[in-house]
């Protein structure tokens, strides 16, 4: 998630494009980018607001790579300037001593003008940005820094299920992910009409697909869910009425519900959701559609942790392996930010 460069309230003001992600090398366990797999070598940099630095959270997590890959956590509010240490004591980044996020993309690429957008992994030695890749970090977390993976940890992008997974996930961020920011950020009721629509054409085949099955793509979780997750978790508070996506609340549809409380209440999902800055987030930060700023109390998050029954569709899932441990001291949402 970026700001774009010409401040805050150009938020739906301007047509929606989701831009690429500009830096988009690759760590891997060979070092053919220049960026080997290297335990504490580099800190992920999120927002526990966006939904595409939160797959990276849920996926850390579930992996088992805290240590492996510290975390820095940015202000939910972002000024002109985009992502900024201010959770720090004294507004820095104790690690990598910045205060912006946008200073380590400049140390990579002087003048980049594109948007400062999260997740971001840097590299500590240089404090230069290697990628801001949000499609493809999960997918090399799983798949590149399994040397490094906890004992139990799943496969959440099984080499036999890859193709399937691919084509769940690309509906998925072309008509849900991305859709309810098209939505929410169009200009023109056409735009928002057709997003509108394909978001809950959407959900209806989603909700067809899971059904009768407990996951998205085979019978343990993948990256597929984690991808559907970050976004239906926000759903209800903030892209049901904030974006304008209000055909229905995820509450009142059954299967959906039941699928989000279900993942909500595995280790590695829930753990690592906090709605007070999830909702401080879209409604401070979006002046453009929210000029007041105003943040909603509701929706009461306590539904989250009410029975789904999922488990009676079967499914394991962690596979063969199992659910990470206790979440570490310093990692723990805050109380406000949970149910």
């Amino acid at each position: 998630m970026s700001a774009p460069a010409e401040g805050n309230q150009a938020y739906g003001k301007k047509p929606f494009k989701r831009s690429t992600s500009h830096f988009a090398d690759r760590i891997t366990a060979d070092g053919r980018d220049g960026w080997p797999v290297e335990a504490g070598r580099y800190r992920l940099v999120v927002s526990r607001a966006c939904p595409w630095a939160s797959r990276a959270l849920v996926a850390r997590r579930l992996l088992g790579l805290e240590s492996a890959l510290p975390l820095a956590v940015v202000d939910p509010i972002q000024d002109d300037r985009s992502w900024r240490f201010t959770l720090a004591p004294d507004g820095r980044d104790p690690v990598l001593g910045i205060r912006f996020l946008a200073e380590a993309y400049d140390a990579r690429e002087t003048g980049y003008p594109g948007g400062v957008s999260v997740p971001a992994i840097v590299d500590v030695p240089s404090g230069k940005l290697v990628t801001n890749d949000y499609q493809r970090i999960t997918l090399d977390l799983a798949t590149e820094w399994t040397a490094l993976h906890r004992p139990g940890a799943p496969d959440l992008y099984p080499e036999p299920l890859r193709a399937e997974t691919d084509e769940v996930m690309e509906g998925v961020f072309r008509d849900l992910n991305n859709g309810v920011y098209r939505a929410g950020f169009a200009t023109g009721q056409r735009d928002y009409e057709d997003a509108y629509r394909a978001v809950f054409h959407r959900f209806d085949l989603l909700s067809e697909r899971l059904a009768d099955r407990r996951y998205l793509v085979g019978d343990t979780l993948t990256e597929a869910d984690i991808r559907l997750f970050t976004t239906l978790v926000r759903f209800d508070a903030v892209y049901h009425g904030h974006f304008k996506c209000n055909r229905d609340k995820l509450t009142e549809n059954p299967v959906l519900w039941a699928y989000a409380r279900d993942l909500y209440q595995t280790p590695g999902f829930g753990d690592t959701v906090d709605f007070d800055h999830i909702k401080r987030h879209y409604y401070q930060v979006h002046t453009g559609i929210n000029p007041t700023g105003v943040v909603p109390l509701g929706p009461d998050p306590a539904g989250w942790l009410t029975a789904h029954h999922r488990e009676r569709l079967g499914g394991r899932p962690f596979g063969d392996g199992t659910p990470p441990g206790p979440v570490e001291p310093d990692e723990r949402i805050p109380p406000a930010g949970r149910p």
